[in-house]
């Protein structure tokens, strides 16, 4: 994972991503930054988990931490927020020496909570744990291990197998010709099958970042925006032609593709490995997903390195009253071969170790271990995730973007607007 100075980590806090009172919370300790005091060998610690207020795992997590708590004689005390709103509680609660002990994180927020100073690094745990490179990685920061991965998977290419061989596609594309000559012979199936679910809509078209990859632009050189170079450009154009010939449709967000996917209109979206349950909630076939296949985003030439969105959940632990036995529960609730196993069998979410992936458990489920070997394996972080202001960034391109799907813009007009005022919020 990219990794950043003091510095860079603390203009992470310096923009609006949190909200103005978050802000204020996140500003620095007098006594610069310094770790919460307290009793770091205290039996009795605390988890902080949005996956504990959301039904379909908070059972899952909960017996994890029940399991954790009488094999070690310790008391966990637990809370939870909604997902939405998670990042600026922990953040508030974190500022004001209401939170310790282990915390649930998005891997896109690592950086946030590491500008505190506050967490502890868990080097020790990770060199132990068997964990898979690049799940290690997700939980890297300035040259530390600050999280230990607790799933690790990615955004990728899910295909219809059933409509395509509907179709006439012979395998799954791995070159974008392959990939439109697919799509093509999809879009005359019509019955309003959309070959490509793509997001066209502002809030999801971040999704063009890793198409942009794909084309051969590294979105960031540096600290410079490449957004706006030859290949960003290529892959938007690529997108519009897409567009225009109806093989992607417009006002398609996440939840749209996901609608559509599991009515049997699309043929190829967007998603996470999560995919799958969500797929199998909405589908009125209730073999589809079995006809549901991971597939390496297709490259521009043969030999090129498919490009993926790393995504993920790691534990970090503040560096305070219970750390230690906090962060042998995180070691617990991420590397120990059962129990990942069981976490697995129950939500279907990833382990992050050599060994988990290797249990029949999971090595038996040929979805999550073929999204594993095909998407996950070469996913890398966004480069814009160093900065405060991220969100804005990949909003600022995704507006540009579809300025160009709807024929307001040219596509290296629009790019050009989208990198100048990119360059504005990575302060």
């Amino acid at each position: 994972m990219t990794t950043m100075n003091r510095r860079d980590a603390l203009r992470m806090l310096g923009l609006s991503t949190l909200g103005a009172t978050a802000l204020a919370a996140c500003a620095p300790d007098a006594s610069g930054g310094s770790a919460p005091k307290g009793d770091t060998a205290a039996k009795t610690f605390g988890f902080t988990s949005w996956s504990l207020n959301e039904e379909a795992q908070k059972g899952a997590v909960q017996a994890i931490v029940d399991a954790y708590a009488t094999a070690k004689q310790v008391k966990v005390n637990t809370a939870s927020f909604p997902y939405n709103e998670y990042l600026n509680q922990v953040t508030l609660k974190l500022r004001g020496g209401q939170v310790s002990g282990a915390i649930q994180l998005d891997i896109s927020w690592l950086g946030a909570l590491a500008a505190m100073g506050k967490l502890r690094d868990l080097s020790p745990q990770a060199a132990k744990g068997g964990y898979t490179e690049v799940a290690r990685s997700s939980g890297q920061f300035d040259g530390k291990q600050l999280g230990l991965p607790w799933t690790t998977g990615s955004i990728g290419l899910i295909a219809n197998t059933d409509l395509l061989k509907k179709a006439g596609v012979d395998g799954l594309p791995s070159t974008i010709e392959e990939f439109e000559a697919a799509l093509a012979k999809v879009g005359k199936l019509g019955g309003g099958v959309v070959p490509y679910a793509a997001a066209t809509k502002a809030a999801q078209l971040k999704d063009i970042l890793p198409w942009m990859q794909t084309f051969g632009s590294p979105l960031l050189n540096g600290e410079e925006i490449a957004v706006g170079d030859d290949a960003s450009v290529a892959a938007v154009e690529w997108y519009k032609k897409l567009y225009d010939a109806k093989l992607i449709a417009p006002d398609v967000d996440r939840f749209d593709a996901r609608a559509l996917f599991a009515q049997g209109k699309a043929a190829f979206y967007d998603d996470a490995i999560i995919a799958r349950g969500v797929v199998s909630s909405q589908a009125p076939d209730k073999t589809l997903t079995e006809k549901m296949a991971p597939l390496a985003r297709p490259v521009l030439k043969a030999g090129d390195t498919p490009r993926a969105l790393l995504w993920g959940h790691v534990i970090v632990v503040v560096d305070g009253e219970g750390a230690d036995a906090a962060a042998d529960f995180a070691s617990f609730a991420t590397s120990d071969t059962a129990t990942v196993a069981g976490f697995f069998e129950k939500v279907k979410l990833p382990p992050t170790t050599t060994a988990g992936l290797a249990d029949p458990k999971v090595a038996g489920d040929t979805f999550t271990t073929d999204w594993t070997e095909k998407i996950t394996k070469t996913a890398t972080p966004n480069p814009f995730w160093r900065y405060a202001g991220y969100a804005q960034i990949e909003s600022t391109i995704a507006e540009q973007v579809q300025a160009v799907l709807v024929g307001q813009s040219s596509a290296k007009e629009a790019l050009a607007k989208a990198a100048e005022t990119a360059k504005g919020l990575q302060k």
